[in-house]
């Protein structure tokens, strides 16, 4: 996709200069960092379409960075790009926020289609520009990427927050299960909707006044759910 700007997150020059020469010839606008700390400095503080991190990196590693920039309130979509194939490290860096997960050796044109298909997705998460929303006693900061109720922090996860965030943004509107799991975790496929189920029952409890019933989090019988706050 042209004219998207990419920060590539990439310790290894060899590998950095490749990736960087064919995402340049497939339209997009790179810029790159080869550690954790400038990886934080300008993903926290310029504006990117797409972030591809490397998890091996010197000093702060991918998931310290991907934690860190979520913090700041960055919600740029991640793509990790890692060596370790174990189920648990894919689980770390998604649970973080990253939104997809590659294992390295890859295949470019993989790499490259995901890369489409994270930016395809990225109008829908980022919605309505906000920066600051309050329903009932809860007010959610949107840049800090912070959550308070009654005044006192609310603890959330990465994804958590994402599905909230997403909620605000699409609020009035009856939205699937299907649809959330594709524009907030970015399944394509997938054979159970219990994800959504179980993290909706998550933000309720942290959020509702009484999570059985609830007030702002509503379910849709036959369709999904809807924010109502």
């Amino acid at each position: 996709m042209p004219s998207a700007r990419l920060l590539l997150v990439e310790d290894e020059p060899g590998l950095q200069l490749t990736l960087s020469d064919r995402l340049v010839a497939e339209g997009y606008t790179v810029e790159t960092a080869g550690d954790g700390d400038t990886a934080i400095r300008r993903g926290g503080g310029e504006p990117f379409d797409l972030i591809v991190l490397d998890v091996m990196l010197p000093g702060r590693d991918g998931f310290e960075v991907a934690r860190s920039l979520r913090h700041l309130g960055v919600m740029t979509p991640i793509l990790m790009l890692t060596a370790r194939s174990q189920v648990v490290d894919r689980v770390v860096g998604l649970k973080l926020g990253a939104d997809d997960y590659l294992t390295k050796p890859f295949d470019t044109m993989e790499l490259l289609a995901r890369l489409e298909a994270l930016l395809r997705r990225a109008p829908a998460s980022s919605g309505v520009a906000l920066e600051r929303y309050q329903f009932g006693e809860v007010t959610v900061d949107v840049r800090k990427a912070e959550v308070t109720k009654e005044g006192e922090p609310l603890e959330l996860s990465a994804k958590e927050f994402q599905l909230l965030r997403y909620f605000i943004e699409n609020r009035g509107t009856t939205l699937t299960r299907e649809k959330l799991l594709h524009d907030v975790w970015g399944y394509t496929a997938m054979p159970s909707t219990r994800t959504v189920d179980v993290h909706v029952a998550w933000l309720r409890q942290k959020l509702e006044p009484n999570p059985r019933v609830p007030q702002f989090i509503l379910t849709v019988h036959g369709m999904g759910y809807k924010f109502a706050g």
